[in-house]
């Protein structure tokens, strides 16, 4: 990490879906008397509160946070989108704050903030559209299918769960020839800011059981409601993710509630899954289990010099 001389830290805490990340970085922003930038890739979506886990009325008055309910559902808002406007933001909150906090478990967008987004060659939009139609038509299983067998490597780190992200990859080996994992270089960009990056997990049944909590808390907060409000959108990519598909499924008659509501807590235990696959291998993380929040602060104050 180069030196940086005007000593402004961004704290980035990671970790797997419901693990405590929010409460975390509340802590976090009212100890350090700052502001949170959310890096949660569905938590920009107003239409989408409840199944994305959003921070509570209470929390979100608890310190101020960028990037929730920041635009509508059919807004294209890429990665690379994201890394500009927080970086933009970043320089501005840089100027009344020495740290500020980033809280998500999307990590190709905090991987974009940290370190960029490799230039990428133009793709075929024409392909885009087909592999649209291919998952219409066939179902994600044929997406996972055809992305594994063109690029394995890319197929090990996505969210397989995330139809988007995986047309990505393969819209890129069709459209160029070239495999998309080949462009996911470790070149990290220069950042005028220091990163601090803190990372929560803890035992596998522990943190299953606050998914299958979690999950149950949706529903009884309304989780199915919301859902059949957004029916007219259930094409966007956004709803294409754990918690809206299985319950899209069950309004068709596709399967039961029950069913539904079993899928929403197996899909969301593959994700979390997933999530720490992708955290682990950044060695500049470093873990704590949920509710060390003393440790946490105790290791930041020494990370930025402060203690």
């Amino acid at each position: 990490m180069p030196e940086h001389g005007n000593n402004k830290t961004l704290i980035v805490v990671v970790g797997p879906t419901a693990i405590g990340k929010t409460a975390l970085s509340i802590v976090l922003a009212q100890h350090f008397a700052t502001e949170i930038i959310s890096a949660d890739s569905r938590q920009f979506f107003k239409e989408m509160e409840i199944g994305t886990a959003k921070p509570s009325a209470e929390e979100l008055s608890a310190a101020t946070h960028h990037f929730i309910n920041s635009h509508h559902i059919d807004t294209l808002f890429s990665i690379g989108d994201f890394e500009s406007e927080v970086l933009q933001l970043a320089e501005k909150l840089f100027e009344n704050h020495q740290t500020l906090v980033m809280v998500g478990g999307s990590g190709l967008y905090v991987d974009a903030v940290c370190n960029g987004l490799d230039q990428l060659p133009d793709t075929d939009l024409s392909v885009r559209e087909e592999l649209n139609t291919l998952l219409t038509t066939h179902g994600i299983a044929e997406i996972r299918r055809q992305l594994e067998q063109a690029d394995p490597g890319y197929y090990a780190k996505v969210d397989q769960f995330n139809p988007q992200r995986m047309i990505r990859g393969l819209e890129f080996f069709l459209s160029t020839g070239e495999k998309f994992s080949a462009y996911m270089t470790n070149n990290r960009k220069s950042r005028p800011f220091k990163i601090v990056k803190i990372g929560l997990n803890t035992d596998r049944a522990i943190l299953y059981e606050r998914i299958n909590n979690r999950v149950d808390l949706m529903m009884n907060n309304g989780l199915l409601e919301e859902v059949k409000q957004l029916t007219p959108y259930r094409d966007l990519n956004a709803l294409k993710t754990v918690g809206y598909t299985e319950l899209f499924n069950y309004l068709e008659g596709i399967i039961t509630l029950d069913e539904a509501v079993d899928k929403i807590k197996q899909n969301t235990r593959r994700f979390a899954k997933r999530q720490l696959t992708w955290f682990r291998k950044d060695d500049q993380i470093h873990w704590f289990e949920p509710n060390e929040d003393l440790a946490v602060i105790n290791y930041l104050e020494s990370a930025l010099g402060q203690a």
